[in-house]
């Protein structure tokens, strides 16, 4: 069997994060998304996987190359317009010859869900075999409505007392070549997009057997910025101890932490792990990282810092003083000293995050800010929780942010001064 993973689009949702990235290529405790789906694929013995690209897609091929160093062969695609899920895998035509799996780019899963699948599907012989997994809001979400296994409907994003059920379609599929077929005849919906989920409607109209699979298997789909937070959280509780760096004498260790080569944990350094720290990384002396972290490849953390259940992408600097609370810190940043980014409400409800011009509820309580790459920081800048800030964005010193800022810009504070001549005093004094 062959394998087809969609990662063409940008993730909207994600920005600034994904400006300058796809949202498939965001970090998760040391390597993208796509790559922890490319690995599970590869355990399960599929080799042979074809990577549907468009946004920024020079990214995803100069990374994974023919996918040789990965133990797989990597092919690609090019979707020439964003038209829909259906459109994305009818690329994928000359690709298979049989049967085939097709997962999205941006989500996380249980290897074991692959070999789940892959039984299941060899043992009943469906046309199209969906993946289903139990959520307490499916409102979010394609929504199926389902009778012995057999998938009769799929509502997309209903209300939530409208659902027909709880149960959602993951965006995880193995299909027979008959795919192809109902994708041809499948016509635009009223985004102006061609879903898969009309495709499959075509199947059972049809009397081809649509088979759903309900797993408990892990699955979570990382589509806002704050489930990035929640993804590394959850796979940094798995991580065990390995030093590969140096760690000095008179620093403090508790809990599994990965330190990668050629990084260096100086004296007075104080972890709570899980923490995982990437190559060439400086931390410290006399900093507080606490769990939950991820730190990038070289990455400087300076003296008398605080990093708490927080993202550090690659070459970036923290800068003595500063204060880093459950927040993503994109590529190529600098935080001047005394920066403080701040994880909680005065009223202590949850924070807020603008998504796509609206506010959105994270849901957390500790939320801090999410900011885009080649960001820098003036001294002593503070941020408000929920603050967005764009890439290539200078923020000045004293600053307090308390307003999302787009990319491109640069904040100074307009302080009115008051200055007194100091000699006349000291004329009066002599």
């Amino acid at each position: 069997m062959k394998a087809v993973i969609l990662s063409a689009g940008e993730g909207s949702r994600m920005r600034p994060l994904t400006l300058t990235k796809p949202k498939t290529m965001l970090p998760v405790i040391g390597k993208p998304i796509i790559q922890h789906n490319i690995e599970a694929l590869k355990e399960c013995g599929i080799f042979d996987i074809l990577l549907i690209v468009s946004y920024k897609e020079e990214i995803v091929k100069d990374y994974f190359g023919d996918g040789k160093k990965f133990g797989v062969n990597i092919s690609y695609k090019t979707q020439k317009e964003y038209a829909g899920t259906a459109d994305a895998i009818s690329y994928s035509k000359g690709f298979v010859e049989e049967d085939f799996i097709v997962l999205n780019g941006d989500i996380i899963l249980d290897k074991e869900l692959i070999k789940d699948i892959t039984e299941d599907y060899n043992q009943n012989s469906p046309d199209t075999l969906m993946v289903l997994k139990e959520v307490d809001d499916p409102s979010d979400f394609g929504v199926v409505e389902i009778e012995d296994n057999l998938i009769k409907n799929v509502v997309e994003k209903p209300e939530k007392d409208k659902a027909p059920s709880n149960l959602i379609n993951t965006g995880i599929y193995i299909f027979s070549k008959d795919i192809f077929e109902k994708i041809d005849k499948t016509k635009k919906s009223p985004r102006g997009e061609y879903e898969i989920t009309d495709s499959l409607s075509l199947q059972i109209i049809d009397k081809k057997i649509v088979r759903g699979f309900l797993t408990n298997k892990e699955w979570i789909d990382v589509g806002r910025p704050w489930e990035l937070i929640e993804i590394n959280e959850i796979m940094l509780k798995d991580i065990q101890r390995e030093i590969k760096g140096e760690i000095e004498r008179g620093a403090t260790i508790h809990g599994n932490i990965f330190l990668d080569e050629g990084s260096i944990i100086r004296s007075g350094v104080y972890i709570q792990g899980s923490v995982y720290i990437g190559k060439n990384c400086d931390i410290g002396p006399n900093c507080y990282i606490r769990g939950n972290t991820y730190v990038g490849d070289n990455v400087k953390v300076g003296n008398a810092v605080e990093i708490k259940n927080s993202i550090i992408m690659e070459n970036t600097n923290v800068n003595h003083l500063s204060y880093v609370g459950d927040s993503v810190i994109g590529s190529n940043c600098n935080l001047g000293a005394g920066t403080n980014i701040a994880n909680l409400r005065f009223d202590d409800k949850p924070v807020k995050i603008m998504i796509k011009g609206e506010k959105i509820n994270s849901g957390r309580r500790k939320m801090g800010s999410i900011i885009g790459d080649n960001v820098k920081t003036g001294i002593n800048s503070s941020f408000t929780p929920g603050v967005t800030v764009g890439f290539n964005t200078f923020i000045g010193p004293h600053v307090l942010l308390d307003e999302d800022v787009e990319s491109n810009k640069i904040v100074l504070l307009n302080q009115p001064k008051i200055v007194i001549n100091n000699k006349d005093k000291t004329d009066k004094e002599d």
